[in-house]
């Protein structure tokens, strides 16, 4: 699924004959899209001050969430499914109930725009981030600020977590990226390898990775075990908004300011991956999810200095980056999402 300043949302049919399915319904740019753990909604955000819950099949149908004042900058899920998180130019973050679609409460602190929310995997945590140059650490149960991590340098773009929840990776407008240790709140790790600002970030599934995407028009891959810069993607023509690796990690998408949605496929090292799994296995297979100060034992140090990667432009490797134009279906919103 991608979303567009040109106000529609669409569904891409990868497999067999490729086929795209335009959805309309918002009336400004969409300016996020995330599908539910299960596949069977999607959620998007706009500029339209409005969250919408879409069915992804040919009847349209979706329901508006309305609660926000100003631009909806970014809308995700929570793993179970239930919730929706949303942040907004309003500088608040709202939380929504999928099932009955309706606004759950929402949180205050932020003092300027609020770029991103996400919930951590067990839901019990929501992390965000502003322009106020904060990341706000939420506890989604007394709804409450709980912690914050505050950078003179620069605000950040985006946040994620790591799929244990241990962790999370923030996408500087300064150029950087950093990874924090939520238990013992530490700056674990901070790569400086862009030269522009970080829009979006994503954690492989494997956490052994983390991919980034800058408006300096590149993507770049990220060892978070070796601390270091191992490729570097070309592609896009202009800034690359959005990143995200598939569930499964074999595949990744970006999409960029060239109106582009480039599909790629991962090529890690089969033989070294397993040869970390093997060498971790006591850190794997313990009770409780392995701690990020054993997996990174060393300090924190910026990776300013020329990092040697793989660089990697498809228009050199592959034949031909640009798909057929597919079949486009456009689908206008005909009914309420039913519960």
């Amino acid at each position: 699924a991608t979303c567009s300043a040109d106000r529609f949302l669409m569904l891409w049919k990868l497999k067999n004959q490729c086929r795209a399915y335009k959805f309309a319904g918002h009336v400004e740019a969409v300016t996020s899209v995330d599908f539910s753990p299960d596949g069977q909604v999607l959620a998007s955000a706009s500029q339209d001050h409005t969250v919408r819950l879409w069915i992804p099949c040919i009847h349209g149908e979706s329901s508006v969430l309305k609660g926000h004042t100003a631009s909806v900058r970014s809308v995700s899920f929570s793993h179970d499914g239930y919730s929706v998180v949303s942040a907004s130019n309003d500088r608040t973050i709202k939380i929504w109930s999928v099932c009955y679609q309706r606004l759950l409460f929402t949180l205050f602190q932020h003092t300027r725009w609020v770029r991103c929310a996400k919930f951590s995997p067990d839901g019990r945590i929501i992390v965000s981030c502003g322009e106020d140059n904060s990341i706000n650490i939420w506890d989604t149960r007394s709804k409450t600020c709980v912690n914050s991590f505050s950078d003179c340098e620069g605000y950040a773009n985006f946040v994620a977590f790591n799929s244990s929840g241990t962790c999370i990776a923030s996408a500087g407008s300064n150029h950087s990226v950093k990874l924090w240790d939520i238990r013992t709140n530490k700056l674990l790790q901070h790569f400086k390898v862009h030269r522009a600002g970080v829009n979006c970030i994503s954690f492989h599934p494997s956490d052994n990775y983390l991919i980034t995407a800058s408006s300096d028009g590149t993507l770049k891959i990220l060892d978070l075990l070796e601390e270091r810069l191992i490729y570097t993607l070309h592609g896009h023509q202009g800034p690359v908004n959005c990143v995200t690796f598939s569930k499964g990690g074999e595949n990744f998408a970006s999409g960029g300011a060239d109106a582009q949605a480039l599909l790629w496929k991962t090529n890690f090292d089969t033989l070294d991956y397993k040869e970390v799994l093997r060498h971790n296995l006591r850190r794997t297979h313990i009770d409780d999810p392995p701690h990020l100060l054993d997996i990174y034992p060393r300090s924190p140090h910026l990776h300013d200095g020329k990092l040697e990667s793989v660089e990697v432009n498809p228009s050199f490797d592959v034949p031909d980056t640009l798909t057929p134009d597919p079949i486009v279906i456009e689908i206008r919103t005909s009914s309420t999402l039913s519960t």
